[in-house]
């Protein structure tokens, strides 16, 4: 492109002032057909259709013009658009888009500058800001404490404005003072508890930090497989417990809409009478179903009357085998009646060996009392 565009200093030029490409030199091109016309007239000679000439129709002002080919806007009318005076730049060569390029860049260069110092401002407002918040906490404080002061000196004011007594006065300072003081040992004894709950808290979150890494420890020391069951029951008890937080959040709704329910029931006689309806239906099905299942565990009457003769046989069985063993418990009684029968004989005959007579029986009884 460069060598295609070279500048017209270095063609050469005719006496003429034409070139010897034929292209005239951009001094003496043709006027474009957006230059306008002078239309000066010579002197001596008025405009047209004025008292001091003619009404002729030669020259460019005598030229019909049309109200209807100016454009017209909401402020009024407007001249028409002529074209961009002088002569444009026909080639648009490398020059052309570099001096572009460091245009737009020294563009944003000034707009970089320019951010750079609102953000430096900014930072400047807000650490002046951050300084100006804490004065104001401070301030804050000491006007609060002086609003403390002008209260009690307003009441000051006001007890010797009404001739208040010295002596009310002093015992209003002696009850403030005494439950100042109850506030205070109230608030220490407040503070204690506090500082105690912190040190227990903090205790219990240094037990629970060791139990985890205890339990960390052993899931180090586990196996493979162990791990890998241990990484999916955990993964299933967080799914459990999200399932639970679930399922707990829905059981709140629902104990919520059942409150509501049963308070818009007790406004209304009408839904009360069909809540007792809806509940003896209930019953009423329950025990159908109830009679059905009998119905359907009932057989044929030869079932039933085998499933008698069976627990007839069983029932009789169970009763002489209750026969027998009374019959046995009978005759130990008798056997360690005739044992005590003759044990007293003996401790008649035998007066001096009383201690010895009575330990045989004591210890015959509980031998007696053991097997009954």
């Amino acid at each position: 492109m460069a060598s295609n565009h070279k500048s017209s200093a270095a063609r050469p030029v005719s006496r003429g002032g034409v070139g010897l490409t034929g292209r005239p030199p951009s001094g003496i091109r043709p006027l474009s057909g957006n230059i306008r016309v002078a239309t000066a007239m010579p002197p001596g000679t008025a405009r047209p259709g004025s008292r001091g000439g003619p009404t002729g129709t030669g020259g460019v002002l005598s030229s019909q013009i049309k109200v209807a080919d100016r454009p017209v806007t909401q402020q009024g009318l407007t001249g028409m658009k002529t074209g961009m005076k002088g002569p444009q730049r026909q080639i648009l060569d490398k020059s052309y888009y570099l001096g572009l390029l460091r245009s737009k860049i020294s563009e944003l260069t000034t707009e970089v500058s320019k951010l750079q110092k609102e953000i430096e401002m900014y930072n400047q407002e807000n650490s002046v800001y951050l300084s100006y918040e804490k004065r104001a906490e401070t301030l804050a404080v000491e006007i609060k404490e002086f609003q403390g002061q002008l209260a009690d000196y307003n009441m000051l004011v006001d007890k010797l404005n009404t001739n208040t007594e010295m002596e009310e006065v002093m015992n209003d300072y002696n009850m403030l003072k005494a439950q100042n003081d109850r506030e205070t040992q109230s608030m220490d004894v407040i503070f204690t508890e506090r500082q105690a709950k912190e040190k227990q808290m903090r205790s219990v979150e240094e037990e629970i930090e060791q139990e985890k890494q205890a339990a960390d420890d052993i899931i180090k020391n586990m196996s493979l497989e162990n791990q890998v069951k241990y990484l999916e029951m955990k993964a299933t008890n967080e799914k459990l417990l999200q399932e639970l937080d679930t399922l707990q959040q829905q059981l709140d709704s629902q104990n919520m809409k059942k409150e509501s329910m049963e308070a818009e029931i007790a406004h209304s006689q009408v839904k009360q009478e069909a809540v007792l309806l809806h509940e003896k239906l209930y019953e009423l099905e329950s025990h159908r179903d109830q009679m059905i299942a009998e119905d359907k565990s009932i057989g044929s009457p030869m079932e039933e009357r085998e499933k008698l003769l069976k627990q007839v046989k069983d029932d009789n069985q169970e009763i002489a085998s209750m026969e027998r063993q009374l019959t046995d418990i009978k005759e130990k009684i008798n056997q360690f009646n005739e044992e005590i029968r003759q044990l007293d004989m003996d401790l008649e005959e035998h007066q001096d060996s009383t201690n010895y007579g009575w330990k045989i029986i004591e210890k015959n009884t509980e031998s007696f009392k053991k097997q009954v």
